[in-house]
């Protein structure tokens, strides 16, 4: 008799987890709140003062909230990871499940399809109630690359909180994952700027953004720009996989 539990119950038992941790819950809906409710303010103090006043790049403008979001959508996959190496939680989790990889991978697929979903419905809210208060300089969803924006800014939520969750599987902390990864988005891409070559672009934040962008002026575009942060969250789930799969519970 195998040992180990199908896929589906050990999704819904993911699920339940999420559902009833206050923290990781509450960060998941911080996603929606912070990135909607930011906008919508900043949008409605300053967005019919001038053309422009949202920032050079209006489509940009229009997903000012996302550099707020993006913060809760951290908290969310390191909080939903983190809550595993607390007081002995893993042990009991890989009692139940035995096949570490299906544990890893089920908990990742979980984070991620709540986090594409939240991340979906807040990218179209936060374009459309921010524009609402835009007066004459507003944009439309069908205007040039507003549609590719509202998609991409959801799967842009998606790929940082998986960025997030796997760094934490490796680090077993999400203090530490926090404190690494909020002022490498906030702090690093001003400071290296235009010294490393042109190598911000690059980092995970600065390429994932830009298929919010209007106009691409570097070497990325929109979407090979979505693929380098892809690539980023990429590299981190792998990581917390072989954590996972090597290290004693």
């Amino acid at each position: 008799m195998s040992t180990a539990l199908p896929t589906v119950p050990v999704l819904r038992s993911e699920w339940i987890k999420i559902r009833s941790l206050r923290g990781t819950f509450g960060a998941l809906i911080a996603v929606f709140a912070a990135t909607v409710g930011i906008q919508v303010l900043a949008a409605a103090a300053i967005g019919r003062a001038e053309a422009g006043s949202m920032g050079d790049d209006p489509l940009l403008g229009a997903f000012y909230g996302i550099n707020f979001g993006q913060i809760a959508a951290f908290a969310f996959g390191a909080s939903a990871l983190s809550a595993e190496f607390h007081n002995g939680a893993l042990r009991t989790s890989l009692t139940a499940v035995p096949n570490r990889t299906r544990f890893y991978l089920s908990k990742i697929a979980v984070v991620g399809v709540l986090a594409f979903v939240v991340g979906q419905v807040t990218g179209l809210l936060t374009f459309v109630l921010g524009q609402a208060s835009m007066g004459r300089y507003a944009l439309s969803l069908g205007d040039p690359g507003v549609l590719r924006a509202v998609f991409g800014s959801g799967v842009y939520l998606t790929l940082m909180a998986l960025f997030a969750a796997g760094l934490t599987a490796v680090l077993r902390s999400a203090a530490v994952v926090l404190s690494v990864l909020i002022p490498f988005v906030v702090m690093v891409p001003f400071l290296i700027g235009q010294a490393a070559g042109g190598a911000a672009e690059f980092l995970p934040d600065q390429a994932g953004q830009l298929v919010m962008h209007l106009d691409s002026a570097g070497r990325l575009g929109p979407w090979s720009g979505l693929g380098v942060l892809a690539l980023w969250a990429l590299a981190a789930v792998a990581g917390g996989w072989t954590a996972v799969r090597r290290r004693d519970a």
